[in-house]
């Protein structure tokens, strides 16, 4: 096994959270600079082969067709492509896939309930947050981050938790809405 250190930017104040594990770096003959990568996905543990420079975003839509996570600019600068990684939300674009060894990923897909919606998903209907769909997984998984930070955020909170996720489609207000919409749903549900 070879030690690699993994780090991965936080999206907002330039902070660094740094991971944990081995990649296994065992590369048969045929398949070409393969690693093994153990980690949970969506709550799921699971073990994938791909190269370690292969971007998580192509690994996650290609190989678990979890194709919720979108690709939007591959640069890093729309946040359509963002997943939680172990608590930190990232641009999955520019994250290699080694860097997930003992990672707990969240994707979309994962924030759900079974069939029921998280109060984010909800209200994004509701308020009408959700138009072409290209950028709706990344801002659901920013507010979603975002309300488990700050349960109850200003609207200052709001503007700059959704800060690295961009949208053509709304003009933003109805996105904002939608998390006000959650925070308060959420709120009434646990009187």
């Amino acid at each position: 096994m070879k030690e690699i250190r993994k780090s991965v930017g936080e999206m907002s104040g330039g902070k660094r959270q740094t991971f944990g594990g081995k990649v296994e770096a065992s590369v048969g003959a045929d398949d070409g600079g393969k690693v093994s990568v153990r980690c949970t996905v969506n709550g799921e543990a699971v073990e994938l082969r791909a190269y370690p420079l292969a971007r998580l975003l192509d690994v996650l839509r290609e190989e678990l067709k979890l194709t919720g996570t979108k690709e939007g600019c591959g640069e890093g600068e729309c946040g359509a492509c963002s997943v939680i990684i172990s608590g930190v939300l990232v641009n999955s674009c520019l994250i290699p896939f080694a860097q997930a060894e003992g990672a707990e990923i969240t994707t979309v897909e994962g924030v759900a309930s079974g069939e029921r919606l998280h109060a984010v998903q909800q209200a994004m209907i509701e308020a009408g947050g959700a138009q072409c769909g290209i950028c709706t997984p990344g801002m659901v998984l920013a507010a979603v981050h975002l309300l488990e930070r700050t349960p109850c955020p200003t609207e200052a909170d709001i503007r700059e938790g959704l800060a690295g996720n961009l949208c053509r489609c709304t003009g933003y207000m109805k996105i904002f809405d939608a998390v006000v919409h959650a925070v308060n749903e959420t709120q009434k549900s646990e009187r």
